[in-house]
């Protein structure tokens, strides 16, 4: 659906939705949006920090309802010992286990170290690229040598020529079935 067109002279943009409001609202309403946001980030921050509820038993409550109230925070109490050491067990297994790993493990390596270990990498690949190439190349240059000696016997074989000056034709036959004998 297309935009309406503005009504000459009126100093209304083409877009009348949301994003004109937006770009009229200006920087209160940036302002107003981010501290909501920093507000929210620190709501969400104290949730992380402390998860369980703190319930605050006094001796306000009235005297029929106490015992249950009571009972209530001894529970909790007990569940949080549990879950505690439920953690702290969970966390001494782990640093058991990853203390065993590190000890197979060398130590954490610094910035440096690790930028040692990756330039040695790199010049190992360069370095075997290189050698590669080098290799490529003696190839290369072997099968030309190759191919110009074998056309350079050809040429003798067929340039061949009798006391009179003529190409010798019972040479270059005999080099033709040759060849021919050659191919499978």
């Amino acid at each position: 659906m297309a935009h309406p067109r503005p009504v000459s002279g009126s100093r209304m943009p083409p877009w009348d939705g949301v994003r004109g409001l937006r770009l009229r609202q200006g920087f209160a309403f940036w302002r107003k949006q981010k501290i909501q946001r920093e507000y929210k980030k620190l709501l969400k921050k104290e949730g992380k920090a402390h998860p369980q509820w703190k319930v605050q038993y006094t001796d306000s409550y009235p005297e029929h309802l106490k015992h249950l109230y009571l009972a209530e925070k001894k529970m909790l109490q007990k569940q949080s010992k549990s879950k505690r050491t439920e953690v702290l067990l969970e966390q001494k297994c782990s640093i058991t286990v990853t203390s065993d790993t590190t000890q197979r493990k060398f130590k954490k390596k610094t910035s440096n170290q690790k930028a040692k270990e990756e330039y040695e990498k790199i010049k190992a690949e360069r370095a075997k690229k290189k050698e590669e190439a080098e290799k490529r190349i003696r190839e290369r240059e072997e099968a030309q040598r190759l191919y110009k000696q074998k056309k350079m016997e050809a040429y003798k074989i067929l340039s061949k020529r009798t006391k009179k000056g003529q190409p010798n034709l019972n040479v270059q036959i005999e080099f033709l079935l040759q060849k021919i004998q050659q191919k499978p």
